[in-house]
This record gives structure tokens, C-alpha cells and sequence, in this order.
């Protein structure tokens, strides 16, 4: 494709805080798509490492450490320099997204993310109990700052590959599913048709089920964590407790398992980190695996978005969470590293696209426990595909970049929603938007259940009534 289409004029400046692997890749996009002034473009982030690829793109760079002490003074300034409404680009680790995105606010600007991020240290710090380190508890600190300041600019939270994508694949499956089984239903145009469609179909759970096969020519070396996307954020959210949307069809809880005191009440956490946490799941061409349940936005904000309330008590509520099966490298990086007492190695490296000798990064979302037993809706795009589409990104780069620039696209077209969910946003708008980026678009039905696949040779605690419950889901010898 070479005939991109542009979407929007920017008229103030953009601010993108961190410039690491997603950075890098989201740069291009916003290039290609977008109508502004480059010498508006300005990047902020900590380290020196990209300085010379800013530079070769006529942007501003600013190397500099956003913190709790210094973020109004350092960005104020740059926000709103020159005047128009500016976008600010916040793909950060370390840097609170709920004061970010407040101060955006407050200066009329525009503001997206991928993750829900706290301030420097949040995730290591051992005076806060598991609960307090989740991701439960950071995605209600953003619904605070919606509850206390509802409308006005528009902040879209939590929106990459997941969080962010996979929510629109959800109600694209959805859709598919009701056709399918025959039920031929208008689109939904609320959160509560949404949820009604899922009940109604009997979905009673999904999972994010990613298996990621690209690898590099040259072997992991000892002592070095290897990943295809930043291995910060995955270290810190690998190390956070194991959380999950909670269904009502759940007929067990794992003794591990926690609720929280306050807030929406749709998930749980384990007590125990994600990273070191094995469930089974499904993708289509790899069929049944083990993924681990690494702690995510989407787990939570999801099965809360399909919750169907009848007065007070929830009378239905998807099961909801990630299952990720990193790259080879990665999962050899995350022995290492639980290996060592879960002290991260000395040394990290992000695979690059010109490392890559193939495969390719399926993400997607499996629905399961309806008529059909399980449906996976996602995308399948390869290394290969990835390097002739945009440059500086594998193949799961691209797919959180690309999200990046649908949500930015539906932020400028909707520029006075407030603080907003992937779940909350038009999916066939952010889809159409990003679909050129996203290789192959499969839908394929399953008859796996967990309950298949076990050799047998030893007695395993499981619920052969109900086989798609958590208790036959995640693997606990």
C-alpha cells in the first residue's frame, strides 16, 4: 500500500513521552497520517539511545526524566507552545498516566496510552500489598479521575495491542458469533446492548490468546532478558500478581485467589506473580498450548464492560484474561530471570527487525463456552509482512503502534469524550483505521476444551462438568 490515506491536521504541538521500541515505530505512523508542523513533534524521554533517529526525522528530542516532581513545570511548556490544541503521546514506562493525562486536561489537550503506568518504583515497592500493586488498582485510579472530572478533552486510556485491540475484537467476534449461530441482531450501540449480546449467546469467558513464534538467528546469551517488545513493561507486569476478570459461571476459586475491597468487583488476583503463572489456551495455528497469565488492563476492563446487573447483584459476567506465549527467547528469559530469586538480568535487548529470521506475532481473542464451543478472532502478522508495511517495528510492535494511531484518530474526531476505554470506543472506526496494518484477520472455530490433552499419568484436581472453568484452565503441576 502505497497510497496511505491522511486523516487529521494537528494543530498544536505533539508530545510523545518515551521513545523506546513503540516510539520508534509510532513516529512513522504519525508522519504518515497525520498533517502538522515537525518542528512542533517533540520527543521527551530519559535516555540518549534514539537521539540520532529523532534527529534523522527533523524531531525535537529532549532527554529528560519525567517525574512526580518535575512533570507539570517540564511539560506544560511543551504542550502548549505555539497554541493550537497539541496531542500528547504517552509511551512511557514510569511515568503516572492518571497525572499525565490530568494535566493534559487541564491544558486542553488531547492525550493517549498504552498501559495504565504509576510513577518510578509502584511495581517493586514491598510496603504495598499484592492488591495495591495491581492492575485492578490503577485502572480505578483512571476511573477516578473520570468520576471527578467527567467530559471534556478527550484521554484515551489503556489503548495498544492489549489493552487497547483486542477490545475491538471482541465485539467483532461477537458480531461474527450471533450470525453464526444465527442470531441476526442489530450492532449494539451501548455498553449495555453489548453485554446483553454476550449473555444472551452464552459466552461464558475469553481469553487474550497470544502465541508469539518470532526468533532471532542468534541463540539468547545467559544473563541477557530478550523480548520483541520493551522488556521493562513486561518485567514489571510479569512480576505483578496474576489478575483476572471473575465470570459468574465460575463454580471454583483458587486458593490463591483474592478479591478486591472496593471498586467495580469484577476480577480477582492470585498470589503469585503472572509471569510464573501457566494457564492452557488456543490459537489457530498453533493450536492448544500453555500461555502465561501476565496481569493486563483488558482482563479487568472487559469482563466489567459485559457485567449485566439486575438491580444491585451481577446476574452475568464474562471470565476474562491474557495467555501470552512470548517469543522463545523471552520465555527462556523468564526462567532465567524467576530462576534468579525474580531478579531481572543484567542485561535486556529488544529484538529488532532485522534480527528476525521469521515468524510471526498471533494475537487474538478466543471466546469460549457458547454453541460453538470456542471462536479466535485476531491477527496473524509476520515478521515478513511487518518490515514491508513500517519501519523500526517487529511484528508485535506493529500492532501496538498501529492501535496507537487509531486511537489518536478517534480522539481527534471525538475530541470531547473525556477519559475513555478501548471497550468505550467506536471498534469499526479504530478497526477500519488500523486493519492495513494488521496482516491476516482470521476467524476459526475450535472444539478444544482444557478438560483435552492430558496424558493421565498422575491424579489432577479438575471439574469435568464444567470444561472450560479456571479451575481445568490454569495448570497447577
Amino acid at each position: 500500500m502505497t497510497d496511505w490515506p491522511i486523516y487529521a491536521r494537528i494543530d498544536g504541538p505533539i508530545v510523545m513521552i518515551g521513545f523506546g521500541s513503540i516510539g520508534r515505530g509510532t513516529l512513522p505512523l504519525i508522519e504518515r497520517h497525520f498533517e502538522f508542523d515537525r518542528s512542533r513533534l517533540i520527543v521527551v524521554t530519559p535516555e540518549a539511545d534514539n537521539r540520532e533517529l529523532a534527529e534523522k526525522h527533523g524531531v525535537r528530542f529532549v532527554q529528560a526524566e519525567v517525574t512526580v516532581a518535575n512533570y507539570r513545570e517540564l511539560l506544560t511548556p511543551l504542550l502548549t507552545e505555539g497554541g493550537g490544541r497539541g496531542f500528547c503521546v504517552n509511551l512511557s514506562v514510569d511515568v503516572s498516566s492518571v497525572a499525565v493525562m490530568e494535566l493534559c486536561r487541564e491544558l486542553g489537550t488531547l492525550y493517549i496510552d498504552t498501559v495504565a503506568e504509576p510513577w518510578k518504583g509502584f511495581y517493586f515497592d514491598d510496603s504495598k500489598g499484592p492488591g495495591e500493586r495491581s492492575n485492578y488498582a490503577l485502572r480505578e485510579a483512571v476511573l477516578a479521575a473520570r468520576a471527578r472530572k467527567p467530559g471534556g478533552p478527550t484521554a484515551v486510556s489503556c489503548c495498544g495491542a492489549n489493552p487497547g485491540m483486542v477490545s475491538w475484537f471482541v465485539k467483532q467476534a461477537l458480531v461474527d458469533l450471533a450470525h453464526d449461530l444465527g442470531r441476526e441482531v442489530a450492532i449494539p450501540e451501548s455498553r449495555e446492548g453489548w453485554a446483553k449480546l454476550a449473555h444472551d449467546l452464552s459466552v461464558k469467558g475469553i481469553h487474550i490468546a497470544e502465541r508469539d513464534t518470532q526468533r532471532a538467528l542468534t541463540p539468547k546469551p545467559d544473563g541477557v532478558f530478550i523480548n520483541t517488545w520493551s522488556v521493562e513493561g513486561f518485567v514489571s507486569e510479569g512480576l505483578q500478581p496474576a489478575e483476572l476478570g471473575w465470570g459468574t459461571f465460575e463454580p471454583w476459586m483458587p486458593e490463591t485467589g483474592r478479591t478486591h475491597e472496593g471498586g467495580c468487583g469484577a476480577a480477582i488476583y492470585l498470589m503469585q506473580p503472572g509471569a510464573n503463572t501457566r494457564v492452557r489456551t488456543w490459537t489457530p495455528s498453533t493450536g492448544a498450548h500453555y500461555g502465561f497469565l501476565v496481569t493486563h488492563n483488558e482482563a479487568i476492563s472487559i469482563a466489567d464492560y459485559y457485567t449485566v446487573r439486575e438491580g444491585d447483584a451481577v446476574a452475568y459476567r464474562p471470565t476474562c484474561h491474557y495467555a501470552y506465549h512470548p517469543a522463545g527467547d523471552a520465555v527462556l528469559s523468564l526462567h532465567e530471570m524467576f530462576g534468579a530469586g525474580g531478579v531481572m538480568q543484567p542485561r535486556w535487548h529488544i529484538l529488532e527487525e532485522e534480527e528476525i529470521v521469521d515468524g510471526r506475532d498471533e494475537l487474538g481473542v478466543l471466546l469460549y463456552g457458547h454453541g460453538r464451543n470456542a471462536y479466535w478472532y485476531g491477527s496473524q502478522l509476520s515478521i515478513e509482512e511487518a518490515r514491508l508495511l513500517a519501519p523500526y517495528q517487529n511484528a508485535t510492535g506493529l500492532q501496538v503502534t498501529s492501535a496507537v494511531l487509531a486511537g489518536m484518530v478517534w480522539a481527534i474526531e471525538n475530541p470531547e469524550e473525556g477519559i475513555v476505554e478501548a471497550d468505550e470506543m467506536d471498534y469499526r472506526r479504530c478497526l477500519e483505521v488500523q486493519k492495513p496494518y494488521l496482516g491476516p484477520l482470521v476467524g476459526a472455530y475450535t472444539d478444544w476444551t482444557p478438560l483435552e490433552g492430558r496424558p493421565g499419568l498422575f491424579p489432577e484436581d479438575i471439574d469435568p462438568n464444567e470444561p472450560w472453568a479456571f479451575r481445568n484452565v490454569i495448570v497447577r503441576w
